[in-house]
């Protein structure tokens, strides 16, 4: 049996994505959540390094702005690399990751 794959990609709206699947299943994800989960090593490492002392973070003009998803594009037939507005393309995000991550759309 073949595990399922992404049939179609659709932008809701200016913060969601919805992946249909060939088995039927429909999911959305929010485009901060994809960026919060990015897959590369930078991400990782970020993820997983202590947290520095509460500080006041200055933002560079990009990174103040509402956060987009610019482009998907496929990576071979196991992955799609993701564009984001604030300049981040590193992030090969695998099927199985991708199915891992949203939440379901009800049928109907």
């Amino acid at each position: 049996m073949t595990a399922p794959v992404p049939s179609q990609l659709q932008l809701v709206d200016e913060r969601t994505l919805r992946i249909e699947w060939s088995d039927g299943l429909v999911r959305d994800y929010s485009i901060q959540e994809l960026r919060t989960a990015c897959p590369c090593a930078t991400c990782r490492e970020q993820r997983l390094a202590p947290r520095p002392p509460s500080q006041l973070t200055v933002l560079s003009p990009v990174e103040a702005q509402p956060l987009r998803l610019r482009g998907m594009q496929p990576v071979g037939n196991y992955a799609y690399g993701l564009d984001f507005s604030d300049g981040h393309t590193s992030g090969i995000y695998t099927i199985e990751l991708l199915r891992t991550l949203g939440r379901d759309v009800p049928a109907g």
